[in-house]
């Protein structure tokens, strides 16, 4: 640029203008710094977990008889899925409506699933960051830990 005053005023307004955007960083919490809180959530509310090496905490109410699910399979799935609070976040009745290849979903649901086989029924206690992360997803806010009822209908 030939004018020195325009150069310094866009040089201020390109330094002063990167302050005002949001850092969209974070630090994902660990699955042991969240192991008390499941712990307890999981006392308050009858469920027996058990915590699995990952740190994800699952109950296993019927262990089905069918065929395992691999992260390979796809799977048909009921579930209801819910925060600490209680608030239902997402549900699905219809198990035709999912058909879901299992290496494409969040991280507590590809090791908790194919803990039990075709036909069963599994209750996962998903630390935050192997769900949505501190970041969150839709309506789901940052760190929050996951409570999923799910029911493995079918696995292709």
């Amino acid at each position: 640029m030939k004018n020195p005053v325009l150069s310094l005023i866009l040089l201020f307004m390109l330094v002063s203008g990167t302050h005002c955007i949001k850092d969209k960083t974070c630090t994902p919490k660990t699955p042991s710094s969240e192991a008390a809180t499941i712990q307890a959530y999981a006392g308050l509310n009858g469920i027996a977990a058990v915590p699995h090496s990952s740190g994800l905490y699952y109950e296993i109410l019927d262990a089905g008889t069918g065929p395992a699910a691999t992260t390979t399979s796809t799977i048909f799935i009921t579930y209801t899925g819910k925060m600490l609070d209680g608030t239902v976040f997402d549900q699905q009745s219809n198990a035709a409506a999912t058909g879901w290849p299992l290496n494409q979903l969040i991280e507590g649901w590809r090791i908790g699933i194919p803990l039990i086989k075709e036909g069963g029924h599994i209750r996962l206690l998903i630390p935050s960051s192997m769900a949505y992360g501190c970041t969150g997803y839709g309506g789901i806010p940052g760190d929050a830990i996951l409570d999923f009822d799910i029911t493995l209908v079918d696995v292709q």
